[in-house]
């Protein structure tokens, strides 16, 4: 009988390329892919260990997936990703329900942990956490097709003190560019119009593999593809943010006028003890530098409160930071003390409900300046990417070069037949706190 496997993704958008590999090995190897859990004979959970909520979200859905055994089909439960590789001992002792292990770097011999599972066997292969995918290994996306995330690159070398990514995925390692534009190319033969560019820290790319900083060049080569529509950028370090790479964004067509820089904090002293390259001034410098050179740009960071050691005057500047700055999107995490980081051994810790009280503010803050900076969208022309038809209101809703999947805002259309997956033109005519809405230009 032919196993039937369910893949079960936490985390973010590389925890998703690896899962979408992994389904494309089990399907070259025969066995059928389901969607439905209670069908499953097998099931792969993908795991995340970034911070405290992610990785309980990983064991509470190892446990209820482990239930199918006696409720369901389920004969074997393999856990892969980033909390096997930093916990596989404790995962092995206490969880049981566990038929299999498999790491960060190891997930392309899915299909031998799968059939000694089924054996009986409990496989581990937890090795070295750095492995970059090439062109040639079958991937079967799941998101819809006219939209596709790329690695570029596995691991990090940056040491942060709050960060557990290079526990989990080692060092920095760069695809080659040959590699990405290949996959980028198959991609766009199957109908992908959107590609974004992913890494834990994008703009240090090539600089392993070609002693250089190659990031321009490379969203030059994936532009070039025929097909491709948008190049989107995510997670650009702003302390390799070079002159070169800001040329390009401005003048490449394809290149989405949109940056998601993670900052973290806006103080020195903060930025100091959590390892961060580069002070306030140098940021708000990138900053300016950025919307002179891109006027229509939209601008998206993520900024940890209650870093130990973060006092109430280090809040309140930080606040003033958000409200100068004006960012276009902003996401702010509860610093989580993470295991064998240097920052959960560092004094003054804060308490959690300050934590979340900090969190909560800076988030209050930041609806009013994204109500303020949409409004600045009213009475443009803009692309937007049809994504699906609500007939209820009979409008059609997609996404702006300025909104990336899943985590932005959304445009909202009237007035016209569109399609879904294409690009339409837009007259912008409202702004909502993260959303806009307008007419098709006829």
């Amino acid at each position: 009988m032919t196993e039937k496997v369910k893949v079960v993704t936490l985390g973010c958008e590389k925890n998703m390329v690896d899962s979408e590999i992994m389904a494309g090995l089990i399907h070259g190897r025969g066995f059928q892919l389901v969607d439905n859990k209670e069908d499953a004979t097998v099931i792969i959970v993908n795991t995340c260990g970034f911070i405290d909520a992610a990785k309980e979200e990983s064991v509470n859905t190892i446990l209820d997936m482990a239930e199918l055994k006696e409720t369901a089909n389920l004969k074997a439960l393999i856990v892969s990703g980033c909390l096997t590789q930093r916990y596989k001992k404790q995962l092995l002792d206490e969880m049981p329900e566990i038929d299999g292990i498999v790491g960060t770097g190891d997930f392309d011999k899915i299909n031998h942990i799968v059939d000694e599972a089924l054996r009986g066997k409990r496989p581990v292969l937890v090795g070295n956490p750095v492995f970059n995918y090439d062109a040639d290994l079958p991937r079967l996306v799941t998101t819809p097709r006219y939209t596709a995330y790329v690695k570029i690159a596995e691991g990090c070398d940056n040491a942060c003190t709050f960060c557990s990514i290079p526990i989990m995925r080692g060092s920095f390692k760069s695809r080659s560019m040959d590699s990405i534009v290949a996959e980028v190319a198959n991609l766009a033969s199957q109908g992908v119009k959107e590609i974004s560019l992913i890494a834990q820290d994008s703009t240090n790319y090539g600089t392993d593999l070609y002693d250089s900083f190659m990031l321009p060049t490379l969203l030059n080569k994936v532009s070039e593809v025929e097909g491709i529509e948008w190049v989107r950028l995510h997670y650009a370090y702003p302390g390799f943010f070079s002159d070169e790479l800001i040329e390009v964004m401005a003048t490449n067509p394809k290149v989405c006028k949109y940056i998601d820089m993670p900052l973290q904090h806006s103080e020195d002293s903060i930025l100091k003890r959590m390892r961060r390259p580069g002070r306030q001034k140098d940021t708000r410098e990138l900053v300016r530098k950025i919307r002179e050179s891109i006027p229509d740009v939209a601008l998206r960071t993520s900024l940890i409160v209650g870093f130990p050691g973060e006092t109430e005057e280090d809040f309140e500047n930080l606040k003033q930071f958000v409200r100068d700055v004006q960012f276009d999107r902003l996401g702010v995490f509860a610093y989580s003390k993470e295991d064998d980081t240097p920052a959960a051994r560092l004094p003054n810790q804060v308490p959690d409900e300050v934590k979340e009280y900090r969190a909560n503010a800076i988030m209050e803050i930041q609806r009013e300046i994204s109500n303020i900076r949409g409004g600045r969208r009213i009475g443009q022309e803009i692309d937007v990417l049809i994504e699906r038809y609500d007939g209820r209101s009979d409008v059609y809703i997609g996404r702006s070069q300025f909104d990336a999947p899943e985590i932005d805002g959304e445009v909202f259309v009237s007035n016209g037949k569109l399609t879904i997956g294409e690009l339409a033109k837009v007259r912008i005519t409202h702004s909502y706190e993260f959303d806009l809405s307008g007419e098709v230009i006829a």
